[in-house]
């Protein structure tokens, strides 16, 4: 008995989870690195893959330069099951999802911190950039580098989550990381990093689609086809590829030459139809959001506060109250570019992440009173 904390690290052999792992053993704890394993094929791209064979093997070597132990899971069932069958879903009902939203509720921080328990690990850590204030509440909070703060991602968590999850990395910069990973002389410290969705080779989502949609037939509907493409006065412009290839905002690749500058600015499934128009009509002044999430208390009456309506967008100041059926409805101080159906709209309280939801529609000025 070392009489040490256990901390399980997810480890998936980049950088910022490596060196979450060294600062947790410098901090006097006792630490297991776990890799989760989906299964997913290598591809010949030069950027690294965060959870494919070579994450592993990545992993491998940091935990026995740090000499703890090291275990690779298979999470593959997981995936399929939560985030890539949804991912889908998402797409052919004209929606565009954020699968590594879904991946920490469900794989992270729900299976990969039971499975932490079940080791007697007190905490699950990541390499996420975000805090945690510990008191009566547990807050979750934005990191110190606010270029690569990562709260966004997290929104979905709750109070007896938090009490057993560890984010080393917020206090530090993604600079201040790489350095550390020098200090530690990691395996990887000069490995890069990697900003695309780990079961889509080369950042390619259409393609991806069309794989899985001619792969898979069972448990889904794949029944995407072309349609046509409308102006907002109902007129026909075109012919779209299928719904799940288009998302709001889009102006790259609709075939359509209309002398101006075109957008996507609506998507119906069920008519099968894409609507293009300008870009003030890809403006919002508001939306609903559904599927809440909140770190503590629900919000119940009107509220100020800041929203972000994507990872990389810039939060707006908003006025937020409680909507019918369990929603909630969002008023912009100014209108917003492409709010999306299926993307979370996360709330923000200063620096603290009171929650958020899934973006259900966007609001034009009419639907504002």
């Amino acid at each position: 008995m070392t009489g040490k904390v256990k901390v399980v690290v997810a480890m998936s052999g980049g950088v910022d989870s490596s060196v979450a792992a060294a600062l947790l053993q410098r901090q006097g704890y006792e630490v297991i690195g776990i890799t989760m394993c989906f299964g997913l094929k290598e591809t010949n791209k030069r950027r690294p893959s965060c959870c494919g064979i070579e994450g592993i093997d990545d992993a491998r070597r940091v935990a026995h330069k740090l000499g703890i132990k090291h275990y690779v899971l298979n999470f593959d069932k997981f995936l399929r099951e939560k985030v890539i069958k949804n991912f889908i879903l998402e797409y052919l009902s004209g929606r565009t999802p954020n699968p590594c939203i879904r991946c920490n509720e469900y794989l992270k921080f729900d299976a990969l911190l039971n499975k932490a328990k079940s080791l007697g690990a007190g905490y699950l850590a990541t390499g996420h950039y975000a805090k945690i204030a510990r008191g009566p509440k547990y807050l979750l909070q934005k990191a110190k580098d606010k270029w690569k703060d990562q709260s966004y991602f997290l929104y979905r968590l709750n109070q007896k989550q938090l009490k057993h999850i560890l984010f080393p990395l917020g206090n530090y910069t993604k600079s201040q990381v790489r350095e550390l990973a020098r200090q530690f002389d990691l395996p990887v410290k000069d490995k890069p990093g990697s900003q695309e969705i780990c079961f889509i080779p080369d950042d390619d989502y259409r393609g991806f689609l069309r794989q899985e949609l001619t792969r898979i037939k069972a448990g889904i509907s794949a029944d995407v086809k072309p349609g046509p493409i409308l102006d907002s006065e109902g007129n026909i412009l075109g012919e779209h590829k299928g719904i799940p290839f288009y998302t709001i905002g889009q102006r790259e690749g609709l075939g359509v030459a209309l002398g101006y500058p075109a957008y996507v600015i609506g998507i119906n499934a069920k008519n099968n139809t894409i609507v293009l128009g300008k870009r003030e009509e890809v403006l919002s002044g508001g939306l609903i959001a559904g599927d809440l999430s909140f770190i503590d208390k629900p919000i119940k009456r009107k509220v100020v506060l800041k929203v972000k309506i994507r990872y990389n967008h810039k939060e707006i100041a908003s006025k937020a109250m409680a909507f019918s059926g369990n929603r909630i409805k969002i008023i912009f101080s100014k209108p917003q570019f492409a709010v999306t159906p299926g993307q979370s709209a996360v709330f923000y309280n200063g620096r603290q992440v009171v929650g958020g939801g899934i973006i259900e529609t966007g609001l034009n000025n009419a639907e504002l009173k």
